[in-house]
């Protein structure tokens, strides 16, 4: 094997090993980011549930009266 075998061969292991780094760190950005939404919308939903729960009590008051 030539000098120009063995740069080829360690550029294509090179090249390898960048691709699955690149492959793992959009793996963990997808997760964060889908994290981050899964979370987002629970606090949504909280929100929602929360002013539901306001809007009702507000109408159980008026008809306490």
């Amino acid at each position: 094997m030539g000098i120009k075998d063995q740069f080829q061969d360690k550029a294509q292991d090179l090249a390898d090993r960048a691709g699955q780094a690149m492959g793992s760190k959009k793996d963990e950005a997808r997760d964060r980011a889908r994290q981050a939404q899964d979370k987002g919308q629970d606090t949504g939903q909280d929100e929602t549930r929360r002013a539901q729960q306001e809007e009702q009590d507000r109408f159980d008051q008026d008809y306490d009266v």
